[in-house]
């Protein structure tokens, strides 16, 4: 933001505010200034930040390695395996997410494949984003809003759960909300280290996901907006926002070739998964707001109240609000048609809308006449989280490979064949269940072709296939569904997973 000429002929007051009393007391709006007196002390900043912060490590470092890897996590396994040469090859080759991520994950192999391993470095990273939007939030417009913004995060089910996920979701947000940080301090004091920073860190959120580079082009685009007259006036005024966008540039040059390419291949079709049209929009709102319309409404009215605030004391803050939460939300919705498009693409939104949400602190102050109705919005960050605190550790989060693999092994034997569809499930199967300790023959499959070249080949042997809604996506003609409705029995179900069993096949007792 560029701070507003008033704001540069005085430091920026970045106490809280209280209700003014000097005003005539029957007038229905009070005027709000910041005093000292009512503000949280530095101390007690400090002591909340880092309760906040430790209670955000409990929630995304417990029961870490209790839910099974599910295909995405175990694909993550697959590419870390690799050389670091190889997982660059894999990039280039097709791999529709940057090697950054699988890079990091590669030296993590150093402790072992352990679930816990594998989610380590995305729950950490994950603990860190709480203090750094504290940080954007105080740099943004005072203390409490980045406490408030720092529950939120805290608390966030939407965080939480992809924070304990072995996927570069929760990493490539903490490296943006540190290019954010960096931006918001740049816009206000034009220093060039900031600019440099914000390029960097916006690069390597770019490396650890693909879809970061939208964010990073609204914030270079509100950049431009808020300095348009002073460009006009005087273009060496664009140096340091056209250094950090170098810096980008440099740092990503040889991502940003093999992501042309990749763009034109995953557009070349409509997608055959994730979400099309309207329900982009609505599912991000949703699931960043905690998945539930009671929270979600209330949010975005908060949002639309913490916007006009910001309006009224810095209009370069309130657009930098609507534009990084407008215009994410409608490329996803026109790049739905397509490529693939799934709410966690968007987790960067996280800390401008609970900023937003946050920013509407002075209205409830006004209305409860009490600075410390900021303790409400704490309160609040807390209660969205608990319905979803409250069974998220005892409940499979995600399918449970380690259960279905064990059930698995209970009623096959020996010769049997375990078909897989769609073919990339084996790799979550394959990390619990052993096909060469269960002497069974292991097969993929996609469609009703394989299927049926699979059983010309071992017309004999038992059969159990393997099924999950993948096969959707991955043979969209229902081609394999229809092959599996003639020709096998139901065995059963578990988590999302399926299994059937050949016609003719009988299970062991």
């Amino acid at each position: 933001m560029t701070v507003p000429e008033r704001q540069k002929t005085q430091p920026i007051d970045t106490d809280p505010p209280i209700l003014d009393d000097s005003s005539d007391p029957d007038e229905s709006a009070k005027t709000w200034r910041a005093t000292p007196e009512n503000d949280l002390n530095l101390t007690g900043n400090l002591l909340i930040l880092i309760g906040l912060t430790g209670i955000g490590a409990i929630l995304r470092l417990y029961g870490l390695g209790t839910n099974s890897l599910w295909l995405d996590e175990a694909s993550t396994l697959v590419f870390a395996r690799q050389s670091l040469i190889g997982i660059w090859e894999s990039t280039v080759g097709g791999e529709f997410n940057p090697p950054l991520f699988y890079w990091l994950e590669h030296g993590m192999l150093f402790f072992g494949d352990s679930e816990f391993v594998l989610r380590f470095l995305p729950a950490l990273l994950g603990v860190l984003t709480i203090p750094v939007v504290y940080f954007i939030g105080r740099e943004f417009r005072d203390q409490n809003v980045g406490l408030i913004t720092a529950a939120f995060l805290a608390f966030s089910p939407f965080h939480i759960f992809y924070s304990q996920e072995a996927r570069a979701y929760a990493p490539m947000l903490f490296f943006f909300s540190l290019a954010l940080l960096c931006y918001v301090k740049a816009s206000r004091s034009d220093e060039t280290r900031p600019w440099v920073l914000f390029g960097l860190f916006s690069a390597v959120a770019f490396w650890m996901h693909f879809y970061a580079i939208v964010p990073v082009a609204v914030l270079s685009l509100h950049a431009l907006l808020t300095r348009a007259g002073e460009i006009r006036s005087d273009v060496r005024s664009a140096r340091n926002l056209v250094l950090s966008v170098v810096t980008f540039v440099v740092a990503c040059l040889p991502l940003l070739i093999v992501t042309i390419n990749l763009f034109l291949v995953r557009t070349a079709s409509a997608p055959t998964f994730g979400i099309q049209g309207p329900g982009v929009v609505y599912q991000t709102l949703l699931q960043i707001s905690g998945s539930s319309d009671w929270i979600l409404i209330p949010f975005l009215i908060l949002f639309l109240i913490g916007v006009t605030y910001t309006w009224r004391e810095d209009r370069d803050g309130a657009l930098l609000l609507i534009l990084m939460m407008a215009l994410p939300l409608a490329a996803s919705l026109v790049l739905s048609s397509r490529m693939p498009m799934l709410p966690r693409y968007l987790i960067y939104l996280l800390p401008v809308y609970f900023i937003g949400v946050a920013s509407a602190y002075p209205g409830l102050c006004a209305l409860v006449r009490d600075g410390r109705a900021v303790y409400l919005f704490v309160a609040a960050a807390v209660l969205i989280g608990t319905p979803f605190l409250a069974t998220y550790y005892t409940t499979p989060q995600k399918d449970d490979w380690r259960g279905f693999s064990a059930g698995l092994g209970r009623v096959t034997g020996e010769g049997d064949l375990v078909v897989v569809l769609p073919h990339y499930v084996t790799k979550p199967l394959d990390y619990y269940y052993s096909n060469t300790t269960d002497r069974t023959i292991e097969f993929g499959a996609t469609t009703g072709d394989d299927l049926e070249a699979i059983r010309d080949q071992y017309p004999d042997r038992r059969a159990f296939y393997v099924v999950t809604l993948d096969i959707s996506a991955a043979d969209p003609t229902g081609d394999a569904v229809g092959w599996l409705e003639e020709n096998t029995r139901v065995v059963g179900e578990h988590t999302g997973i399926h299994l059937f069993v050949s016609a003719q096949g009988e299970l062991n007792d």
